[in-house]
């Protein structure tokens, strides 16, 4: 499918993913958050160790999303946006509208989230048992 055969309502997608896109890359570069100084009082280290966990989640998450984007994007441009990866069918624009990097419909990423779900859950138990 080339880029003129996607749904009249998907051209909006490709709008909305670059400005996600820019605003990502405005959040992932913040990464003064992270930075150790330490002080003398033992409990702010504790307490500025702990916002430096959060800013890493958060630039992880910021990361992940960006990739997700960008990749959204590259199928938009190839043409083949809106289309599941897995099962090939169209993603309903009511999920892309809520998720706009969206690459699963909901039937194939309830599938995936299931399965991962499992296998941290058998990480989860292997950790407890060693």
């Amino acid at each position: 499918m080339n880029s003129q055969a996607i749904r009249p309502e998907l051209a909006k997608f490709e709008q909305i993913l670059q400005v996600r896109i820019a605003e990502l890359e405005g959040g992932v570069r913040q990464r003064d958050a992270i930075a150790i100084e330490p002080t003398a009082d033992q409990l702010e280290d504790i307490q500025r160790a702990s916002e430096r966990d959060l800013a890493i989640r958060y630039i992880d998450r910021g990361s992940k999303q960006l990739r997700e984007a960008r990749a959204a994007l590259h199928r938009f441009r190839e043409g083949n946006f809106g289309l599941c990866l897995e099962c090939e069918e169209e993603i309903p624009v009511k999920r892309l509208t809520a998720i706009p990097s969206a690459s699963l419909c909901i039937h194939c990423q309830e599938t995936l989230d299931s399965q991962e779900a499992a296998s941290a859950s058998t990480e989860s138990h292997l950790r407890k048992a060693a």
